[in-house]
């Protein structure tokens, strides 16, 4: 690069070319001299697998970087889907950005947040002078792999995981057989292979919320001001009440469930998630049915609806 090519780079304009590269999100946390730091970053990648090293960069003016230096470790949790408001508490100045967090401790003393799509505790490995940034690698000694859904960042903006257009075009073929003898006309067999179609497009949008699927069903039962039982939960979700009750807790704790009377109900932020599922489930309602007649379609329903009465 000339000079004259240097003098006009335009920052800004470089900026927005790197946002063309969607990544994940992160918050980098460490502690050091009882001082404990939290650091929203995009800058996460892999390094090497044997051994096992990964890295990032914090900007050299970054008030956090002096506990990062001194610190043994630190602690990378990547974020899920539901996970944007962490995100920006992390990625705003404050005095105390754990206000109101409830945190695990790692390796170092480094806290951990719950409810991540993984984590990975690191031993500080080495530090390399990158311009305006340090770049940090880290040696993994831990890591959780919870497989939820990850938040992503892209241009400037939030966004997440959706399965390609094309790969679900070519998942449709993919295993498909002509239904044959007997099996064309049995009716368990047609509905247990219908649900799994259904499910192939619908369940990875559900997950793009970066809720479990126990989670999103208690959601869409306990839609608005509903206020079940537990046995008037596991009558309608059909899981084992192991299942409810660590989903219950899930949503507790993420302050989208609390105690309505005898049961359980949405707070204001659990509605608000609960319609971003029912508008999911009604996209996908619209996608597989459109073409059928609304009078077909109604007779779908009461034949389901008679089954489930059973």
């Amino acid at each position: 690069m000339t000079n004259q090519q240097q003098a006009a780079f335009d920052p800004r304009a470089f900026r927005r070319a790197l946002g063309n590269f969607a990544t994940g999100v992160t918050i980098m946390t460490a502690t050091a001299g009882g001082k404990k730091v939290g650091v929203t970053a995009n800058s996460f990648n892999s390094v090497s697998l044997d051994p096992a090293l990964i890295l990032w960069s914090i900007d050299k003016r970054s008030t956090s970087y002096d506990v990062f230096n001194e610190a043994s470790h630190f602690v990378v949790n990547i974020l899920a889907a539901d996970q944007i408001d962490l995100s920006n508490q992390f990625a705003r100045p404050s005095e105390d950005k754990f206000v109101g967090i409830d945190v695990e401790i790692g390796a170092g003393d480094a806290p951990m947040f719950k409810d991540c799509a993984a984590r990975f505790q690191c031993e500080m490995y080495q530090q390399v002078d990158g311009g305006d940034h340090w770049i940090l690698i880290g040696k993994v000694v831990a890591f959780d792999d919870f497989g939820r859904a990850p938040l992503l960042y892209h241009q400037g903006a939030y966004s997440s995981v959706l399965p390609h257009p094309r790969l679900l075009k070519k998942s449709e073929t993919v295993g498909k057989t002509a239904f044959q003898g007997r099996l064309s006309e049995n009716l368990y067999y047609l509905m247990t292979q219908a649900v799994r179609s259904y499910q192939a497009d619908y369940q990875p949008r559900q997950l793009t919320t970066g809720l479990r699927t126990s989670e999103a069903r208690m959601l869409m039962v306990l839609e608005k001001d509903a206020s079940l039982s537990m046995a008037d939960l596991q009558h309608l979700i059909a899981m084992p009440a192991r299942e409810i009750e660590e989903s219950l807790e899930n949503l507790k704790r993420k302050d989208m469930l609390c105690a309505s009377g005898s049961g359980y109900g949405l707070t204001a932020q659990g509605v608000d998630h609960a319609e971003t599922l029912w508008d999911i489930a009604e996209q996908q309602q619209q996608r597989v049915f459109a073409n059928l007649p609304a009078e077909k379609v109604e007779a779908f329903k009461d034949v389901l609806r008679a089954i489930t009465q059973l």
